[in-house]
């Protein structure tokens, strides 16, 4: 997924409980999901970034390359620019972009 494209805020803002319970009408279960896709898209954006800095790896790196490596410094900066993960959890939340299920709540409309 491209989270530079995300409508995400950068920096914190306050949010309105009530539009969190939107979803679940609990507001910890909506904590719980939010917090469970901002562990996965972290994990994203690490394995991305690793992969990305992976090319710039060489095995003798002499004073003067580590100082002129202007690309993996471009890309550092590109992902500490974009927004925290759990800043675009948060919106995809409160957008309806997360699936999500209770299966508790499933076995209790079961019966």
């Amino acid at each position: 997924m491209d989270y530079m494209k995300t409508n995400a805020p950068t920096t914190t803002q306050t949010r309105d409980i009530m539009e969190l319970c939107k979803g679940t009408d609990n507001v910890y279960e909506s904590v719980v999901i939010i917090a469970k896709r901002a562990n996965q898209i972290g994990q994203d954006i690490k394995t991305e970034l690793t992969n990305k800095l992976k090319e710039f790896a060489t095995r003798t790196d002499n004073l003067e390359e580590v100082f002129e490596n202007r690309e993996q410094i471009e890309i550092s900066r590109f992902y500490e620019k974009l927004p925290k993960p759990t800043l675009i959890a948060t919106q995809e939340f409160i957008d309806g972009k997360i699936y999500f299920r209770n299966p508790a709540k499933d076995k209790e409309n079961m019966y």
